[in-house]
């Protein structure tokens, strides 16, 4: 008879939307794991979210959790400026991590990262770039690899948000937001960035004063390949995500949120999503199931630490291109064998 994994004991650093939206999914969504230690350097904050959850203990020190006995896994789902010490931390316990975006906030601590996996021998980071779980982009990455299309020509993207939460600044517009196209242009067509302009009209009138929103960033690729994005994160209206791939033989779109169509009183309309974990709510739970089931049976697939690496290149060569105008080269370390 062959032996099942056992559950896996997950410990959730974060214990914020992102964070605590993890442990529900944990607990009420994926099967095989189950959340055993919640971090947050708020210790009220932590001791509530795992009062919610049987045999479940907080903690203030994610390096305590990591090292609990009942903890084989780890979810870093606090502000990006934690991550590397969190993940540095679970590299010395070699414990597996799905890392929320970005992987660390610039490309050198990012590199640090993927330098300590490296000598770890074996991959133990997961990215948090849902996208690549959603029914939709999965749909259009499978077309692509038919080849059907013929070559990949353009991407057009589009990325709105109802509005920008308090504190945010023009480039992260790019770090917070255009990360998820980094990750998605790099996936679907499976090239390397290569350089990036960023061009910003007058703003609009709904942004905050002195946010530079919207902004229209473009990417060459070395595939030859060029990639627009608008980001506009107060258009007022609601949260949507679409892209459109033009090949040599034809195109496709995805995104259009058309599941539900509606027709009455001499109107026709549906419903805009408000935010991402409505939009992206079942791409989160695949992605989870999909870690939790490669955990348990000793594997990492899904985006690696070096997938992070590369969108954080790609976010600091963007945010030069808004700041000083002009194309910004993007500067890549030779891709390691680990992650070939």
């Amino acid at each position: 008879m062959t032996r099942r994994p056992h559950t896996l004991g997950v410990a959730v650093i974060g214990t914020g939307k992102m964070g605590a939206d993890h442990v529900r999914r944990i607990q009420e969504v994926t099967s095989g794991a189950r959340v055993t230690a919640v971090v947050d350097v708020d210790a009220e904050r932590a001791k509530a979210v795992a009062a919610r959850v049987d045999g479940c203990t907080a903690y203030t020190d994610p390096a305590a959790a990591m090292a609990a006995a009942d903890v084989d896994a780890v979810i870093v789902a606090s502000p990006g400026p934690a991550h590397e010490a969190a993940l540095l931390a679970a590299f010395e316990h070699d414990l597996p991590v799905l890392c929320e975006k970005p992987l660390t906030p610039d490309a050198a601590s990012a590199l640090r990262v993927l330098e300590a996996e490296q000598k770890l021998g074996h991959r133990r980071v997961q990215v948090g770039f849902m996208r690549r779980y959603d029914a939709e982009y999965m749909k259009l990455k499978s077309l692509l690899r038919t080849g059907q299309l013929g070559r990949p020509l353009m991407l057009h993207n589009r990325h709105r948000n109802v509005a920008s939460p308090p504190g945010w600044t023009s480039e992260m517009l790019i770090n917070d937001s255009v990360t998820h196209e980094m990750d998605v242009t790099r996936w679907l067509l499976g090239h390397e960035i290569t350089a990036v302009t960023v061009l910003a009209p007058t703003p609009s009138g709904n942004a905050p004063d002195g946010i530079r929103d919207p902004q229209f960033v473009v990417f060459e690729t070395d595939g030859g390949a060029i990639v627009d994005v608008e980001i506009f994160v107060n258009c007022g209206f609601g949260y949507q995500v679409q892209a459109e791939v033009v090949c040599e033989r034809g195109t496709a779109r995805v995104g259009d949120g058309h599941a539900m169509v509606t027709n009455a009183a001499g109107r026709w309309g549906g419903i805009i999503a408000q935010d991402y974990i409505e939009r992206f709510a079942d791409a989160y739970d695949r992605e989870v199931q999909a870690w939790v089931d490669a955990t348990r049976h000793g594997e990492a697939t899904g985006p690696s630490a070096w997938d992070g690496y590369a969108v954080a290149a790609v976010c600091e060569a963007a945010v030069r291109a808004l700041e000083e105008g002009g194309r910004v080269a993007v500067d890549l370390v030779d891709r390691p064998a680990l992650y070939a």
